[in-house]
């Protein structure tokens, strides 16, 4: 795993997001979480904002590879019942826990920027247990003219933000990853540029 702090973009993450997180991703946040039991994992914790949403019972390790962003999320431990670890990591260390250990395993807002999705996603299937949920909520590469226009911004844009993707084809990661894309649903965010969709849910691996 390679080390990067970002400490701009851990400082002003949360107040640039504010809105958004507010209407749209912390209502889905809960939604995908709150009913959750037993053993999470989280990859790409980032600042912490999912820690409320856990209940109380449930045993979240969670995994953030910026130390700046590591920071930030420290400070909302207090506010989860559940009990989280956090530790310092990115879906590498999915690798070192053992098979089938998991019943969940939450990627939100964070395989744009992970550097092989479908490779993430496979040792996210590795960790699951026979029926436990991968939960996502991610931003993805739009249809039509938007998505071309993504595609040529994207390479400016990954080195602005620090890695992440406007063009990510997600639905395509899941199914090459060997996990169900039909079960996820489309959100369509208010400020249509330069990001418009998400998609948002729980997904499980094909039999």
């Amino acid at each position: 795993m390679t080390i990067r702090t970002h400490r701009l973009l851990a400082a002003t993450y949360d107040r640039l997001n504010a809105g958004t997180e507010r209407r749209i991703v912390a209502p889905w946040r809960k939604r995908l979480v709150g009913d959750l039991h037993g053993e999470v994992v989280e990859i790409g914790a980032g600042t912490g904002a999912t820690f409320a949403c856990y209940p109380s019972g449930t045993r979240v390790v969670a995994f953030e590879p910026d130390p700046a962003m590591l920071a930030r999320a420290q400070r909302k431990l207090a506010e989860a019942i559940a009990h989280v670890d956090l530790r310092l990591g990115g879906d590498d260390e999915l690798d070192r826990l053992p098979a089938s250990s998991a019943d969940a395993v939450v990627f939100f807002l964070v395989l744009c920027s992970i550097d092989e999705p479908a490779r993430a996603l496979r040792r996210a299937r590795r960790v699951l247990r026979p029926g436990g949920a991968l939960l996502i909520i991610e931003h993805v590469r739009s249809a039509g003219l938007l998505g071309m226009v993504q595609d040529a911004l994207t390479p400016l844009w990954s080195r602005l933000t620090c890695g992440c993707h406007l063009n990510r084809r997600t639905v395509d990661a899941l199914t090459e990853a060997g996990f169900e894309a039909d079960t996820l649903s489309a959100v369509r965010l208010p400020i249509p540029f330069p990001v418009r969709d998400l998609v948002a849910g729980a997904s499980r691996a094909r039999l």
